[in-house]
């Protein structure tokens, strides 16, 4: 050991830094820690050479002290959807970088399904877990949180306890740069398709939508705010709602990118050309955004870093670090495509 290696920092070692000390893949790493057989044996001895002489075993066996699993629950409501399936390959890569393996429970948004998972989970099942958009209560988190059991929060559906722990995307200064890019385009009548009223993401956004018009001085107008249910057939039947008007938006922020490409959909049923009559503006900047036909201006969020952030506060906690509670809101881009425009003139 070199006098710059104390034990201490030898075993906080991560599989990554194993990894590039013995010049080999993350998952060639993992394979050996978790003695699966399909590695060399050459590679599993340089391997296990880095790994015990920067004290992994060590690190390792103090993890596995705490419950004696080694795993940590993801929980979330679906798996499909780009939107979750972006935040858990976040989460499981990073987990794997500390030594974790995944227990992956899907929800189906079934309340009484997670927390049954939960009380499963919290009584030796695993170390911890991430909670993706929990259908729980905030007493029923805080009692899950004072009976001992350590998660992170990613994306809450509602807005949490203050003292628990949780992971998001700055929401409202999502909706803030989508309204923006309108105003800056000339647009004023700007309409906006919100998710349903319990979602602190749509909350959020319609804090940040009426903040940006604020900013430009003009006065939000209750008849251009459609509240919908972040899909497609609902953002179709809100913009439907929003051309019926006697003074139709010449701009539209549908709350996610799903009720945008709806919003689309609508706009080609009244003969609306985009951007050219309405621009249409969307949030979360999914696959479709980019196949749709114009391609979607939209706001990115950042979901693969959610699920890294949510693992790397997680992972201190279970270490025992002395860590205040906290909300983390990661940065979103905005980033612009071809269904906004300039706002058409009166003829």
């Amino acid at each position: 050991m070199s006098n710059n290696e104390t034990p201490s920092r030898r075993s906080k070692i991560t599989i990554r830094q194993i990894a590039d000390k013995a010049g080999v893949s993350i998952a060639t790493v993992s394979r050996v820690l978790n003695d699966h057989g399909d590695v060399s044996a050459e590679t599993r001895e340089s391997v296990w050479k880095v790994a015990k002489e920067y004290g992994y075993n060590i690190a390792r066996g103090q993890k596995n002290n705490r419950t004696g699993t080694g795993l940590i629950a993801v929980t979330m409501p679906f798996t499909a959807p780009e939107y979750f399936a972006l935040i858990l390959a976040g989460a499981a890569e990073a987990l794997t970088e500390h030594g974790f393996r995944i227990v992956l429970c899907p929800t189906r948004h079934d309340r009484d399904r997670e927390k049954s998972l939960l009380e499963e989970l919290s009584h030796g099942a695993t170390d911890g877990a991430l909670l993706v958009l929990p259908e729980e209560s905030h007493e029923e988190l805080r009692s899950l949180s004072d009976h001992g059991y350590r998660f992170v929060i990613v994306d809450p559906l509602e807005r949490p306890d203050s003292n628990l722990p949780t992971v998001s995307a700055a929401h409202s200064s999502a909706a803030m740069q989508a309204t923006r890019h309108l105003i800056g385009l000339g647009h004023s009548r700007i309409a906006a398709i919100t998710g349903p009223n319990r979602s602190m993401a749509s909350i959020e956004r319609l804090r940040g939508y009426h903040a940006a018009l604020a900013g430009a001085g003009i006065m939000p107008t209750q008849e251009l705010e459609i509240q919908s249910d972040f899909l497609v057939d609902g953002g179709r039947k809100a913009a439907r709602q929003l051309f019926r008007l006697s003074s139709p938006p010449t701009a539209i922020i549908a709350f996610n990118d799903d009720m945008a490409v709806g919003a689309m959909q609508a706009a080609r049923e009244f003969s609306l050309s985009i951007p050219k009559d309405v621009s249409i503006v969307g949030i979360d900047d999914n696959r479709e955004a980019s196949l749709v036909t114009p391609p979607l201006t939209t706001v990115k969020q950042p979901l693969v870093e959610m699920g890294r952030m949510a693992v790397s506060i997680l992972t201190r906690i279970l270490e025992n670090h002395q860590l205040e509670p906290l909300h983390v809101e990661l940065a979103t881009t905005l980033v612009v495509r071809e269904s906004t425009g300039p706002c058409p003139t009166k003829n």
